[in-house]
């Protein structure tokens, strides 16, 4: 008997039995309407694996009668998919073909423009599938002759039933009835990171695997909790996941979240990614909390040294202790717009030569000493005198403006009083 895992075993046949998609394929929902119609347009579905996408691709194969053909860009080539154009209407395909690409992302340019053959065809069908971002790998002649779908990972809730469905479809197969210890529907549910696959690859191992007594299969959690562990993650150095996790991880700790901070570096460091962690917490420093409290740039220099001589798992220690004075502390952007507007005036080309008195003596003639006309800081009163500095293209021109925060308020009271600048 050829072996047929558990998670195509028991794939749903309607779209009532999908598990999760409300937002696409509950009633009234505009991918549901489209499949119901049965005139199917080219479509890309997108979103993390074991999320329907490879199943609402065969319930649409069922409902126009197309035969289904099914290529995977990381291993099929141009012939491929002519030799499937070529079967339309042939005895292997006399309805037309519904081709379903996984993975379209795999495909360079040149082999995304020949789909458009495909796509400019009335009796063949294109469903593209893919886990990254359609609109940032997906060639956009293709992307405009699509209607793109998002599949979102499943919640805990929707998984339930489909791991009740899976023990039970379980038993059948091995002729016993398993029986549950408390919380390993729920762990397994929730452990599996919204991949339904994943969920059942769990049951189907732990079933397999589980001690017998007579007709009865014992499932602990324990068992439950070895199996899954580390399921739950999702991470792809190189795609959208990593992208993502590094600006919440951002994003939270400019947000004064230490709670949600922490959660991000978790995952960060979860995934092993201690390097992107590091960069994020340094960059906030100087970003979200600069003038604020200028110390947090060497204490968290600091944290970060030590994450990197102490190697997980014990880096995670001074890396929460970063992310926590980060987004407890008080915060201010200014450095930020200042170096903003400074480089945005530098690459308009607005630029203006060099204040003479700013000059190094290279700038005189063949050795002739000019008075350059600079007062030096230092030999006036509070080391501060009124002078010119930026070129005369941008005199007055103002980049850096005081922070509303305790420590640039200070700083801004200080050097009105030097400046003569008080209450203006």
């Amino acid at each position: 008997m050829t072996y047929r895992p558990l998670a195509d075993e028991i794939r749903p046949e309607t779209l009532d039995e999908v598990v999760g998609q409300r937002h696409i394929l509950g009633e009234g929902k505009l991918l549901r309407r489209i499949i119901e119609t049965g005139e199917i347009p080219n479509l890309i579905f997108y979103g993390p694996s074991g999320t329907g996408k490879t199943t609402v691709a065969n319930i649409i194969a069922k409902r126009t009668n197309r035969t289904l053909r099914r290529l995977n860009a990381t291993t099929a080539s141009l012939s491929d998919v002519k030799e499937v154009i070529s079967q339309v209407g042939t005895l292997l395909a006399p309805e037309g073909v519904l081709l379903y690409l996984d993975e379209i992302q795999y495909f360079n340019k040149k082999q995304q423009q020949s789909l458009l053959e495909v796509i400019e065809r009335g009796d063949v069908t294109l469903i593209a599938s893919t886990t990254e971002n359609p609109f940032f790998y997906v060639y956009n002649a293709v992307l405009s002759r699509s209607s793109v779908f998002e599949f979102k990972p499943l919640e805990a809730a929707d998984l339930v039933p489909a791991v009740e469905r899976g023990f039970e479809k379980m038993g059948q197969r091995l002729g016993a009835k398993a029986k549950l210890e408390s919380g390993v529907t729920e762990h397994i549910a929730t452990a599996c990171g919204g991949d339904c696959r994943k969920a059942m690859n769990a049951v189907e191992l732990l079933m397999n695997a589980a001690p017998r007594k007579g007709k009865t299969l014992t499932i602990t959690l324990a068992g439950a909790q070895a199996v899954a562990q580390k399921s739950a993650m999702r991470y792809d150095r190189e795609g959208d996941d990593h992208y993502d996790i590094a600006s919440a991880l951002m994003k939270s700790l400019r947000g004064s979240d230490p709670d949600a901070a922490l959660h991000y570096l978790a995952r960060l460091l979860e995934a092993g990614d201690l390097i992107t962690a590091i960069r994020r917490l340094l960059c906030s420093a100087s970003e979200d909390v600069g003038m604020a409290y200028p110390q947090a740039v060497a204490i968290v220099k600091a944290c970060c040294d030590n994450a990197l001589q102490l190697g997980l798992p014990e880096a995670q220690l001074p890396l929460a202790q970063a992310a926590i004075l980060l987004a407890t502390a008080p915060k201010s952007n200014s450095v930020v717009e200042a170096i903003g507007a400074a480089w945005a005036d530098v690459k308009a080309g607005k630029l203006g030569d060099y204040p003479r008195h700013l000059q190094n003596v290279h700038a005189d003639s063949a050795g002739q000493e000019r008075d350059q006309g600079y007062l030096y800081p230092h030999n006036f009163p509070g080391h501060w005198v009124r002078q010119q500095y930026l070129p005369d293209l941008l005199a007055g021109t103002h980049y850096y403006h005081f922070g509303d925060n305790k420590n640039e308020q200070a700083a801004k009271a200080y050097w009105d009083k030097i400046k003569g600048e008080e209450g203006k």
